[in-house]
């Protein structure tokens, strides 16, 4: 039984990961440290609801109780001093998404996974059933994708990245430029579009929207004909979760390498840097630490303000 250290219970994702591995019983949280703004009754009731050993003190007691720790808390600035002590001690760490927020944090993790860490993320969206089934046909009977169309939609940022990641899970890395292509505006809500261009001469275009829930949609345009599927968001973490078992029992995995995850970030990066710019191509390899970036401390101060109540005493 893979043993498994909670940090930070701010989203919906300790619950709906805790779910999924009951049924799978392959692996269950064990303890969780805690100092994000989930109150102390919360953090109670997460231990009772999945039956956790302890909470602990510190994030270095907690490395050291479980054979690997996944990161949930909603301030992705923050997501590498909670990760870190689990590096420290050799273990595997697990960041949810967004895995990081900027230019800066994107170098210093691949800097880490260069020393030894392992480091794994950071999308459930990367690994839904619907992308896995796609990969899988022959790619004489496909065709060889030349453009991935894709939808997402709460917030640009936290929820935008799930298509971002799922682009770079269809087309493999080498995206080159990003370009904002503009914006729609409709009953106070907005759609923000862009478009990415592949170092091979692939393309792809994403859509963000704000203000309102959408479903992750994609549509893959191939040398031989179009494929569309809309993606089952009740099996996201129980694909995820299948992978990163996998990779804790040491069978084959999907589970992106560290330069796959911060490539899907910088794409992010750059497309709000072309926004800022007025709709510039900006190319990944022209990203500079003052450019625009995405602030995980504003983004947790509104999401705990506005955070229902997951976990009951």
């Amino acid at each position: 039984m893979i043993r498994i250290g909670a940090v930070n219970i701010d989203t919906s994702h300790p619950l709906g990961f805790g779910e999924v591995l009951e049924k799978e019983n392959r692996a269950r949280y064990v303890g969780v440290y805690n100092d994000s703004f989930r109150p102390d009754s919360e953090v109670e009731g997460f231990i009772s609801r999945f039956g956790l050993e302890k909470r602990c003190d510190s994030l270095e007691e907690l490395a050291s109780m479980c054979d690997i720790g996944f990161i949930h808390g909603c301030d992705w600035d923050d997501h590498l001093r909670c990760a870190l002590p689990f590096i420290e001690q050799g273990k595997p760490v697990f960041i949810d998404k967004p895995l990081v927020g900027n230019l800066a944090d994107c170098r210093r993790v691949e800097e880490l996974v260069r020393n030894g860490a392992v480091i794994l993320g950071a999308s459930s969206a990367r690994y839904a059933y619907e992308v896995q089934q796609f990969l899988a046909i022959d790619p004489e009977e496909r065709g060889e994708i030349v453009n991935v169309f894709g939808t997402a939609g709460v917030d640009e940022f936290n929820y935008g990245i799930h298509i971002a990641e799922t682009i770079g899970g269809l087309m493999g890395p080498g995206a080159q430029s990003v370009r904002w292509a503009g914006r729609g505006d409709a009953g106070g809500k907005y759609c923000e579009s862009y478009f990415i261009r592949y170092k091979d001469g692939r393309s792809a275009m994403f859509n963000t929207f704000t203000g309102t829930w959408q479903p992750f949609v994609i549509t893959i345009m191939t040398t031989k004909t179009t494929y569309q599927f809309r993606m089952d968001s009740n099996r996201l973490y129980e694909a995820l979760i299948h992978e990163i078992c996998d990779f804790m029992e040491g069978k084959p995995n999907r589970l992106a390498g560290i330069s796959t995850l911060t490539e899907s970030v910088k794409v992010m990066l750059a497309a709000t840097a072309s926004r800022a710019q007025g709709g510039k191509t900006v190319a990944l390899a022209d990203l500079t630490d003052d450019m625009p970036s995405y602030d995980g401390r504003v983004f947790w101060e509104g999401y705990g303000a506005a955070a229902g109540k997951l976990y009951a005493p």
